[in-house]
């Protein structure tokens, strides 16, 4: 994976000051070195300029970028993020249409794709990308983000409108001169009336936007046009429930097999799910027809199974079945531990990587195992997003999510009013605002005439995972990996996978009620069968009370200190009971992990937030 940037403006001409802009180009690379530690390059043109920082995964010899390619007085150059996992069948088609070729990369299959039949051959990826794409003759420049919006590119425009500025994170914005970070209501709102997730499109930080997953900005002198190239489309399903479990599980097998595409050893992250324990098995015995060893992972807390407590969200812990399925496949496996004091100290790191608060130590302890991993390898492959694609979270099955008008994961606004000052609540509207974010997107819900209201409705929880919860997970993998220098991969978000189960009915995704049941039906015969029938557990968090008691005691020294922006957000009396309170581990605010020590977490995410990155409200 690597970090683009760049800027463009069809009225400059950026090579009379060459020197002043290829250093701006520098700048941008500089805040995004964890994303490419590797290598890295500028591009300069007339009209744009384009960065890129480089983890080497494939063509570690001749695959730098920006690369460039000049044919018949046309220069066309790319910086893109992501890998292609189909590079190796369209580099054929290619080569039969006459393409020349001088690496190995899928940065050329894309050049080459382009210069011979245009920006819709984007269709033809299958894989995770960002891409930027200048073309000189007709003096536009394309954005180009994956259908599913598994790599990020933030973009804004300034000097009064002129000037577009793209990065693949939102740091790499405020390397341009001018680009400030400001925030506004709309902006506080994402914070605390949706955060840690925020809406598509947005960037939190005002006027700052991002591509949007299966889109491309097009930007030219007439102005700049956002398109779609892909969306989700609802189809009815024709395939018995025997063709459908056939064809999922040749999916995701063919899915895990494209994403083991590298030029340097792959590894996976191993809970003893079903999902992770799935992309495990498929990648052992493939690496053993090779004669190699799969490296796999698993994470845990100091202590867990002294103070661990089950309850309907967390019923198990997960080292039994990890050892279980570790001996069925036969991996080289690492157990890594993450500590009071390394998750924490990680808290603020996950902000710098994320440039947003996010997903408190749900996040930070994710970033300290990435960190851990990439000691040894450089890529991985998980089984992120098969609960939202598949049907695996609570909310799937809970009566009260189909008849609340608000995000299943997050039903209520009152538990984030907890620690806010009434004034400020007041002042956002933030039912207000949840509500409008939430009722957008099940207005571009793709539903049939033909769905019962309760299948609707089925699809519509389903949409509001894929566009909501989903990305969120997927920009905690990017940020946490890549900010270690570490690739992730997530082989079930392959939009084959996305767009086939989407269009199951219910009944066939859920048969006899059992949890992800078309998935674990798929997977027959690769998994012992504990962890085949297992109950879901999500991501492991912490139950020491110690932690808790360690973040409240931070919580109270930042709000000590006058100068603290959070001071003015909070109130001091709510913040103290709070504290005062056992915590409820059973009742998230978010999801499924984020209960009160979270809060505190994420309050102290804000506070450093809004510190570093200096932040103007308005």
């Amino acid at each position: 994976m690597c970090g683009i940037a760049g800027f463009y403006n069809p009225s400059m001409d950026y090579t009379t000051q060459r020197p002043k802009w290829q250093h701006i180009l520098e700048d941008m690379n500089r805040v995004q070195k964890r994303r490419g530690p590797d290598n890295e390059g500028i591009y300069l043109s007339s009209l744009c300029g384009l960065a890129h920082v480089r983890l080497e995964i494939i063509d570690l010899v001749t695959g730098q970028q920006p690369m460039v390619k000049k044919e018949a007085g046309r220069e066309c150059a790319i910086s893109f993020n992501g890998e292609i996992y189909n590079m190796k069948e369209l580099k054929r088609e290619l080569l039969l249409e006459g393409a020349a070729f001088g690496t190995t990369s899928d940065t050329e299959v894309i050049l080459n794709g382009y210069m011979l039949h245009g920006k819709d051959y984007i269709k033809k990826l299958n894989g995770i990308f960002s891409i930027a794409l200048w073309d000189s003759v007709s003096r536009e420049i394309y954005l180009f983000r994956d259908r599913l919006g598994v790599k990020p590119l933030f973009y804004t425009l300034a000097d009064e409108g002129r000037t577009l500025v793209f990065s693949s994170e939102i740091k790499g914005l405020f390397a341009y001169p001018g680009v400030r970070p400001i925030l506004d209501r709309s902006g506080l709102c994402e914070i605390f009336a949706l955060g840690p997730a925020k809406s598509y499109g947005t960037g939190v930080f005002k006027g700052i936007q991002e591509v949007l997953p299966g889109h491309c900005l097009t930007c030219s002198r007439k102005g700049c046009v956002t398109e779609a190239y892909w969306e989700l489309k609802s189809r009815p399903h024709e395939d018995s429930m025997e063709e459908t479990i056939e064809k999922t599980a040749w999916l995701v097998e063919d899915a895990v097999k494209k994403q083991m595409l590298s030029d340097i050893p792959i590894s996976t992250f191993l809970s003893g799910g079903i999902d992770s324990s799935l992309v495990t098995a498929i990648c052992a015995k493939e690496l053993k027809r090779q004669g190699k060893v799969l490296n796999t992972f698993s994470f845990d807390f100091q202590d867990n199974n002294r103070y661990f407590q089950s309850n309907s969200f967390q019923p198990s812990q997960d080292r039994p079945y990890a050892e279980m399925m570790v001996s069925f496949a036969g991996t080289n496996h690492r157990f890594l531990e993450c500590s009071n004091r390394d998750q924490i100290g990680c808290l603020y790191k996950a902000v710098d990587a994320r440039d947003l608060p996010c997903m408190a130590d749900v996040e930070s302890s994710m970033l300290y195992f990435c960190s851990r991993v990439t000691e040894e390898n450089k890529v991985v492959l998980t089984g992120e997003c098969a609960d939202e694609i598949f049907g695996g979270y609570p909310w799937f099955h809970d009566p009260k999510a189909f008849q609340t008008n608000a995000f299943p994961w997050s039903m209520s606004q009152e538990p984030r009013q907890t620690l806010l000052d009434d004034g400020l609540i007041r002042s956002l509207s933030m039912e207000e605002y949840a509500c409008a974010a939430y009722e957008k997107t099940i207005r571009e819900t793709p539903v049939l005439l033909e769905d019962s209201p309760e299948e609707k409705r089925r699809r519509e929880i389903a949409y509001l995972n894929l566009r909501w919860f989903m990305v969120t997970l997927l920009d905690r993998m990017d940020r946490t990996s890549m900010y270690n220098g570490l690739e992730a991969r997530v082989p079930l978000a392959d939009h084959r996978i996305v767009e086939y189960v989407f269009n199951v009915p219910w009944h066939m995704k859920c048969p006899n009620s059992i949890v992800k049941g078309l998935l674990r039906y798929a997977a027959e015969g690769q998994l012992p069968k504990e962890i085949l029938w297992r109950r879901k557990s999500p991501y492991p968090k912490t139950y020491d009370p110690a932690y808790e008691e360690m973040l409240g005691n931070r919580l109270k020294e930042v709000l000590a200190e006058t100068s603290a922006p959070i001071r003015a957000l909070l109130d001091t009396k709510k913040v103290q009971a709070f504290l005062d309170s056992p915590s409820d581990y059973g009742k998230p605010w978010y999801g499924q992990l984020m209960a009160g020590p979270q809060m505190l977490a994420y309050m102290l995410q804000v506070n450093y937030w809004l510190e570093k990155y200096r932040i103007q409200i308005l």
